[in-house]
């Protein structure tokens, strides 16, 4: 794909804060360097390079960041096309070491060149770059990260010096890292899915990262007077916001610790300026000195060491201003280290308190949110005495692998109001007038859109609020697009569904199986299994970025017509049931439509056992499995033991239709 955008208007892939395996097939994983995100634009020019550097909010850092410009310069002279990299720039140690985000507070606000040059010589950096969007005239975005980042070792090649560099990195195995992390104090990790694309302007489930440090940043909503000989002011007084219900602050304490005298008077200034008579906290704050308000609209970051048990900071300290990072944006980060148990025990236990006493409520979530839910006692599944709240325990249980199969996805509902027995409806929008906040909604064009009406919005997968937020409407299953909102007209892979007809075994569906997983062996395709949740089953197939639905859907077509011509006694693709032979096992390929859906991985069922979307190991289709031992009540237990298996529809090769599409031809 052809570059287009303006790199000035192009925002960086952020990360979710969560708790990421530290081991797994098409992971990688590289230090959380504690800096100032920068996107850099290098285009190649007659005697050097024109250089330009951004914020994660599109304020331009160049001229604040003279040696790396310099280094940048003399680097891309030997480029023959534009490219531009994301990275981090960061203070270094007298090692030369990365060290943290407070070492460059004291230069990030400077605007004089004789300033910014004066501290050049005191507080050296680097930009560590970890990515590649624009390769010459390729918007390189689409690409996996494993093939981005062959793209940038590439270009990069022999660097000058130590002012410019490549990330780190290591594959499949986090846990040295991690070791070395805690030792070191670094701030985290961040975990990548190797096959993802870059979501430019997205807080994507497939960067994930794992805060070490306790730090994060908070909105200033004033100061306390100075004691003593203490100048300019005592302390900070700190908030978030409350994710759910946006307005007030919620104060979270006080800071007078990390500031130098240059700082405080600098900070100070700051202050007065957005003094106020009204405090922007939620509710009455005591202060030893008295308090003066602000507008919250100053980023400070912190370092604690702990939340105490009423929300508030253990010994923080003050790092410095972002002025990176808005203020609304600030919420309380909720997410504990990968060795913890999670969140998600702490939401199941709310849900279960809330329906064992048979009342309605609001629960928060890990990262702050909260949600209401509402008759969480209601059958849902009669006949086996599982309610909404089991439904809601499920999702929140087994959040951390379904999240990423239904991430950036538009989503289509099927309800059920008053339970499996229930009449049900498909709601393929979203018409809430206002859902809770972080529940993602999104308009997608109506030409590229399948079900054209103006101002339609959709639920759109990733976060826990969503999921859990769906299933609060009593949609029981995830069925999302095979597209992203970013690119809705390319599929990211395709799905062959095996459906029986009646009085047709699942023995008979797993034989079919067997005979679609050696034709596309025989073509060297990838493909991952799941049971559907219900009596069938479905065969994945990921494809490479960029592939239209129709060039899929093709795909697919051929592989059943040439299953069906081969075992016409066993599969058929005759789509009128009455004209179908007895016992025949249905090869469906026409799921593969814009806005055709299917029940994700791990996703529930409104199946008469309560079936769960399943992934299988191709051994277990080959030695034969009931769908039945994949329930609501039973799947949580597989699914810690045998791991995420459907990353492999993730992190696996795509396959080249191109290739296959010539064989078939012959």
């Amino acid at each position: 794909m052809r570059w287009r955008e303006d790199p000035a208007k192009v925002r960086p892939m952020l990360a979710t804060l969560a708790e990421p395996p530290l081991t797994g097939a098409g992971l990688v994983y590289e230090p959380k360097y504690d800096g100032i995100r920068a996107l850099v634009s290098i285009e190649p020019a007659k005697g050097g390079a024109r250089i330009r550097l951004w914020s994660r909010l599109g304020n331009e850092k160049t001229a604040q960041f003279p040696s790396v410009v310099r280094a940048l310069e003399k680097w891309g002279a030997k480029l023959k096309a534009p490219v531009l990299i994301d990275g981090e720039i960061v203070a270094l140690d007298p090692a030369g070491r990365p060290t943290g985000f407070q070492k460059l507070q004291g230069r990030i606000h400077l605007t004089d060149a004789r300033d910014v040059e004066r501290i050049e010589q005191t507080q050296p950096v680097a930009l560590i770059a970890f990515d590649i969007l624009r390769d010459g005239d390729e918007d390189v975005r689409g690409l996996s990260l494993v093939d981005r980042r062959e793209r940038l070792q590439q270009r990069l090649g022999k660097l000058p010096g130590d002012v410019i560099r490549l990330s780190e990195q290591v594959a499949k195995d986090g846990r040295p890292m991690l070791e070395r992390a805690t030792r070191d104090r670094w701030e985290g990790l961040i975990v990548k899915e190797a096959q993802a694309p870059y979501q430019s302007g997205r807080r994507s489930p497939t960067w994930r990262k794992l805060k070490i440090v306790t730090e994060q940043e908070f909105v200033v909503g004033g100061w306390t007077e100075p004691r003593q000989t203490r100048q300019y002011f005592g302390a900070l007084l700190l908030g978030v916001q409350d994710a759910a219900t946006p307005g007030p602050l919620k104060y979270v304490g006080h800071t007078g610790t990390g500031f130098d005298s240059k700082e405080l008077a600098r900070v100070c200034k700051l202050l007065k300026a957005r003094e106020t008579k009204q405090s922007p906290f939620s509710e009455r704050i005591k202060t030893n000195e008295p308090a003066h308000w602000v507008k919250p609209e100053l980023v400070a970051q912190i370092r604690f060491t702990e939340w105490t048990a009423d929300g508030k900071l253990r010994h923080p300290v003050y790092l410095g201003l972002r002025d990176d990072k808005k203020a609304g944006a600030v919420i309380r980060e909720g997410a504990k280290s990968a060795k913890g148990a999670g969140g998600a025990a702490d939401v199941v236990a709310q849900l279960r308190a809330l329906e064992d006493a048979r009342r309605n409520g609001t629960i928060e979530l890990p990262d702050g949110s909260k949600l209401g839910v509402t008759n969480l006692a209601k059958l849902f599944w009669p006949k086996l005495k599982l309610t909404k709240g089991d439904l809601l325990r499920y999702y929140a249980t087994v959040a951390p692998l379904i999240l990423p199969a239904v991430a950036d996805r538009p989503l289509v509902m099927k309800r059920f109001p008053n339970g499996v027995g229930g009449p049900a409806f498909y709601q393929q929008r979203s018409r809430i007038e206002n859902p809770p906040p972080g529940v993602r909604i999104e308009t997608i064009a109506d030409d590229l859109d399948p079900i054209s009406e103006p101002d339609a919005r959709r639920f759109v997968g990733g976060s826990l609020i969503t999921l859990l937020y769906m299933t609060q409407l009593a949609a029981i299953s995830q069925d999302p697009w095979f597209s992203r909102v970013q690119s809705p007209l390319d599929a990211d892979y395709v799905a062959i569904d095996l459906d029986p007809g009646d009085g047709t075994t699942f023995e008979r569906v797993l034989e079919v199986a067997r005979l679609v997983h050696d034709e596309l062996a025989s073509l060297k395709v990838p493909a991952v299994p799941k049971t559907s949740g219900s009596s069938g089953l479905h065969i994945y197939i990921p494809l490479a970025p960029g592939t239209s639905y129709e060039s899929g859907m093709l795909f697919c077509q051929i592989v059943a017509t040439v299953i069906a011509s081969r075992h016409p006694k066993i599969a058929t693709v005759e789509r009128t049931v009455r004209a179908r032979r007895k016992g025949t096992v249905y090869v469906d390929y026409l799921q593969n439509i814009l806005g055709k859906t299917l029940a994700t991985a791990y996703s529930a069922r409104a199946s008469e056992y309560a079936g769960v979307s399943t992934p299988l190991k191709w051994k277990e289709v080959f030695d034969g499995v009931d769908p039945r031992d994949f329930t609501l009540v039973t799947a949580p237990a597989r699914f810690a033991k045998v791991g995420d298996l459907w990353a492999a529809l993730r992190t696996s090769k795509p396959a080249n239709l191109e290739t296959v599409f010539r064989k078939y031809a012959k």
